[in-house]
């Protein structure tokens, strides 16, 4: 059995504690599903009330620690090198939709003196799945008491691919038909479900063999990366030096079909 360090149990503590009233949350959820209104002013209070408590339990058990969540933005902290990177529920308009794919996640970025930052510490947990990816750096990636690796599939005709869709609003709707046009001729099928997180995750445990999204958010990101280069996979950019951190623009996949895929996304 693997087991987390305090900085990890301290991760694993915030969002289980905050996927309690979450999954309350979730089962009138499904209830609302038939009013006219329907549930997304119920859900937008959800989440709101997610980032709340992930916000008082982190900053409780390590002070100091800056904090950068979906709906609050940042809070600097007194502890410039140390913050929080957080998305309350990935998977809002499952949520909204009572589809049980949705995660709590969390990335913790330390900052260098000399201004570099990297992710070293991740969790990403799916309640309705009781599935905990946790990953801290140099220590490989787990789901739940399970050490993870990436796929071993060679070929991009073999593989299954995630990838995801703007929503109503979001820019980026011709660019990804392109790509998906482009990439689905040559593999064995494309998966959309709706929360980058757990694609991130699905990818690290080999149940996807890569993922790609344009126009993402840091906090989207910040567990996946970890994730993936921890379960032995390779995590970049499609272009050839942007930041996958940013979010902008994500290739992430076991190392055989990342350079295959990432020239398909570049050119389409």
């Amino acid at each position: 059995m693997a087991l987390a360090s305090a900085l990890l149990q301290v991760m694993m503590d915030a969002v289980r504690k905050t996927a309690r009233p979450m999954l309350r949350d979730f089962g009138e959820v499904s209830n609302l599903q038939t009013s006219r209104k329907g549930p997304g002013d119920f859900v937008t209070a959800a989440d709101i009330k997610a980032e709340q408590s992930l916000f008082e339990l982190l900053s409780k058990a390590r002070p100091g620690y800056g904090f950068l969540g979906e709906e609050r933005g940042l809070v600097e902290g007194t502890d410039k090198t140390h913050t929080w990177i957080v998305d309350p529920i990935d998977g809002t308009t499952n949520f909204i939709h009572a589809m049980p794919h949705f995660a709590i996640t969390v990335g913790l970025e330390r900052r260098a003196p000399d201004g570099t930052a990297e992710i070293v510490a991740a969790v990403t947990y799916n309640p309705v799945m009781n599935e905990m990816f946790w990953a801290e750096k140099g220590k490989g990636c787990y789901l739940n008491d399970t050490r993870i690796r990436v796929a071993g599939r060679k070929e991009l005709a073999d593989c299954l691919i995630a990838t995801g869709l703007p929503f109503i609003g979001k820019t980026g709707h011709a660019q990804a038909i392109k790509d998906i046009h482009a990439v689905g001729q040559r593999v064995a099928g494309i998966r959309r479900l709706g929360s980058a997180a757990l694609d991130f995750a699905w990818v690290a445990c080999g149940r996807y063999d890569a993922f790609w999204e344009r126009n993402l958010q840091p906090w989207d990101v910040a567990a996946g990366l970890l994730f993936v280069h921890e379960a032995g996979g390779l995590v970049t950019t499609i272009d050839a030096d942007g930041d996958p951190a940013k979010g902008q623009q994500i290739v992430a996949a076991n190392p055989d079909v990342h350079k295959a895929l990432r020239k398909i996304l570049a050119a389409a």
